[in-house]
């Protein structure tokens, strides 16, 4: 499948994809960051301002998608994301994100594939489609991406579109992972970094083959994981954690159910 390349015409003055959910959000929350975090933004050259164009990302807290957006706004992109449902169903931060154009992702059940197309329709509208493709916060205890999910795959097979991969380090010291508050008395020093487009190429066709799409997933994966490297000036363990073959539950906070259980 490849999408038109058809533009979203932004209002003057603001990214590519901004509508009146954005413009508020970003009036409110930007100026938050600015105070909470210090910021070192790297590869922005690689972000296509227009045109249709995944990106993709590490995840380690739950703050991540908004330190990443932030990065995203303010160098002329306003991305969607595929998130998980329940957040979609809290009273008025579910209609918040509706109104932002995110997508629910019903994550662990067969619902999960209609997101691929509501993100592809996304795409065939030009805009900046954001995925965290571990699906969850990652369960490796150093932080380091674990194995992640096929979805980015299929969706970068399918459509064809620039797929750009980004890591992201600090945000664990903003806000630690499964803590759900922030921390005010200092500056936390975030770290973003783009990565140049990746080539999918050899596995055009394939959106259908498991096989090719692990090994998909495996590639997007090691170039994320490079790039989380050089910002954390230290190298990944040669083992990757694999969800799949854990006791750890797929979803949810782990963290918590062993503090029920002990």
């Amino acid at each position: 499948m490849q999408p038109a390349s058809v533009k979203v015409a932004p209002p003057t003055g603001y990214p590519l994809g901004t509508n009146l959910t954005f413009k508020v959000g970003s009036a409110i929350l930007i100026p938050i960051l600015r105070l909470l975090t210090k910021r070192e933004w790297l590869g922005i050259e690689n972000l296509p301002k227009s045109g249709p164009v995944i990106v993709c990302c590490n995840h380690i807290s739950y703050v991540d998608v908004l330190v990443f957006t932030h990065y995203l706004y303010k160098n002329g992109r306003a991305p969607r994301f595929l998130g998980k449902d329940g957040i979609f169903k809290v009273p008025i931060i579910g209609k918040i994100l509706t109104a932002a154009g995110q997508v629910p992702v019903a994550r662990e059940t067969s619902g999960a594939s209609h997101a691929i197309d509501s993100a592809l329709e996304l795409i065939q509208a030009g805009h900046c489609l954001g995925v965290y493709p571990e699906g969850t916060l990652t369960r490796d205890e150093n932080l380091w991406p674990m194995v992640a999910k096929t979805g980015l795959a299929r969706l970068a097979i399918m459509s064809r579109v620039p797929v750009i991969p980004f890591a992201q380090w600090g945000d664990n010291d903003l806000m630690p992972r499964y803590s759900t508050k922030l921390v005010f008395w200092r500056r936390t020093k975030i770290k973003i970094q783009a990565g140049a487009p990746l080539n999918f190429a050899k596995w055009y066709g394939k959106e259908d083959d498991q096989a090719a799409l692990i090994e998909a997933t495996a590639y997007v994966m090691a170039e994320i994981t490079k790039m989380l490297e050089g910002l954390r000036g230290e190298l990944a363990p040669v083992e990757i954690f694999d969800p799949h073959k854990s006791d750890l539950p797929r979803t949810g906070n782990f963290m918590k159910n062993k503090k029920r259980k002990s």
